[in-house]
């Protein structure tokens, strides 16, 4: 039985704009109506005072920010003043938004006047106009408007010194980042959060400032939360300081996988295998957690990368609670660990098992089966890798290497197999992969093979493509191996510039 209250919202009338709302409407559609701002067509709209709410909603409908700036002008010389400080706040950062940056910098210089020193300038002004700055990767700009913040008296908030700490350390200067930093604490006596301090340690860490980063770690005046944690883990892991990392994970209170993850893979990246199974065990048996895909993958790429394949089977049987479902990345490994390893008929038995193998399946075998010389084994894999258009059908973002493929095309191409190179590079071609060895190669195999329509056509596409090098180098390669086809491509030069010229001139 449907009850008296759903009825009553399913049958019941849909409220009603306000007055004010279909007011701003009118108001934002006269303003949105024209590219320049015309005070006129607002006269017959205006017949009585506006609410501040109303501004703000007009402000907000109006698509074109100047215009927006006109408006609110225009407001102050027939009497509506804006006396609520978040009406000149909204004018600040619809222009920030809009990239508008010179005429919200002037705005924001000009907001006391405007208010007749009835809004007074707080942090977040400059806050939402020094983030804009950033976004725009004008970092000059964002300190010069710090510094004017410190000559007009107004004390910069935690977010202002967040906000230029990321922009500094993401930029690579990390020494005006720990200027910055005590500054905060000696002249301002901010009040530091655990979020200043992640970003402090992560921006060290990837500035290759590990002890730096550590030292922050270390004197922190909160208590660190679960991504501090994981942040120093990781920079520690990457500069190689592997007990140091262990040892932080050992004093922690609050842990997760992350954190047990990163430690397995700096112990594997030192080839110290052993302790990443003692760790990974630790974190399964003792703590009974349940590992992610990314903790086996990176523990069966250490164990892959040792040799010891038979110690993945034991990790894959961990019980019946804890089920993990191998994935592209971790037949990958094994078949590359194979490869590595010259065993390229286990790498083979690897390669079937796999519900549907991605191009780096197919490029490290047919790579290593290419440099054991067993061609024929790598072009019945190629031939494979075309006719399942596996290329083309590339999942999860990854983009195939079209240089991972040059030594069978370097094979096909000096036995007369150009074409069947070509069907494939074709392929790298259409999800925009280009190579410009691998195009040399396949119109050399097109020019000894005597088709030199062929190569002809690869060599204009080569040339009309603005992403490429431009021809004279890939003549500068031919020179270099072939004097005779590069007499042949120089001749032609003259010919396709007047040719891209006329396509050119048909796009426009």
């Amino acid at each position: 039985m449907v009850r008296n209250s759903g009825l009553h919202a399913l049958f019941a009338p849909k409220p009603q704009r306000t007055t004010k709302s279909k007011l701003a409407m009118s108001l934002a559609r006269a303003i949105n109506s024209s590219d320049q701002f015309e005070s006129s067509s607002l006269s017959s709209l205006l017949t009585e005072p506006l609410s501040t709410t109303t501004i703000l909603q007009t402000l907000r409908l109006i698509t074109h920010p100047p215009n927006a700036l006109c408006f609110f002008d225009y407001l102050s010389t027939v009497n509506f003043p804006h006396s609520p400080p978040h009406t000149f706040f909204l004018m600040l950062h619809l222009l920030s938004r809009s990239h508008n940056l010179n005429t919200a910098r002037n705005f924001l210089s000009s907001i006391e006047k405007r208010s007749n020193g009835s809004v007074n300038l707080h942090p977040r002004f400059f806050n939402t106009l020094i983030t804009s700055y950033v976004d725009a990767g004008l970092l000059r700009e964002s300190l010069n408007l710090f510094h004017t913040m410190k000559k007009m008296s107004v004390s910069p908030s935690l977010i202002t010194f967040n906000t230029l700490l990321s922009i500094l350390l993401k930029r690579g200067k990390p020494g005006l980042a720990l200027d910055l930093f005590c500054g905060m604490k000696l002249t301002y006596s901010v009040i530091l959060d655990s979020y200043t301090f992640n970003i402090l340690i992560n921006g060290f860490c990837k500035n290759s400032m590990v002890s730096e980063a550590f030292r922050v770690f270390k004197y922190m005046e909160c208590v660190p939360d679960l991504v501090t944690y994981n942040t120093i883990i990781g920079g520690l892991c990457r500069a190689g300081k592997v007990k140091t990392e262990h040892n932080v994970l050992n004093g922690m209170v609050e842990i997760d996988v992350v954190s047990y993850t990163t430690v397995v893979r700096g112990y594997c990246t030192k080839q110290e295998v052993d302790k990443a199974l003692d760790v990974f065990n630790e974190l399964v048996v003792t703590r009974g957690m349940k590992p992610n895909v990314v903790t086996f993958n990176t523990l069966i790429k250490g164990l892959s990368e040792a040799q010891r394949f038979d110690e993945i089977k034991q990790v894959l049987k961990l019980g019946d609670d804890i089920v993990f479902v191998p994935d592209a990345c971790t037949f990958n490994v094994l078949i590359k660990a194979h490869c590595d390893g010259e065993d390229v008929d286990a790498a083979v038995e690897v390669f079937r098992e796999m519900p549907r193998p991605d191009s780096a399946s197919y490029s490290v075998l047919i790579r290593a089966m290419c440099l054991r010389r067993e061609f024929e084994r790598a072009e019945r894999l190629f031939e494979e890798l075309f006719e399942k258009e596996v290329l083309l059908l590339e999942r999860d973002g990854s983009k195939p290497l079209a240089a991972a493929y040059n030594p069978m095309f370097e094979y096909l191409c000096a036995n007369g197999k150009t074409r069947r190179a070509e069907r494939v590079f074709r392929q790298l071609m259409k999800i925009g992969e280009h190579d410009p060895p691998s195009y040399r190669t396949l119109i050399t195999g097109h020019c000894r093979e005597g088709r030199f329509k062929g190569g002809y056509k690869l060599l204009f596409f080569f040339y009309c493509n603005p992403n490429l090098f431009t021809l004279s180098r890939i003549i500068h390669l031919f020179l270099g191996s072939s004097t005779f086809h590069g007499r042949l491509l120089h001749g032609h030069h003259r010919q396709m510039e007047d040719s891209r010229r006329r396509q050119l001139d048909i796009l426009h």
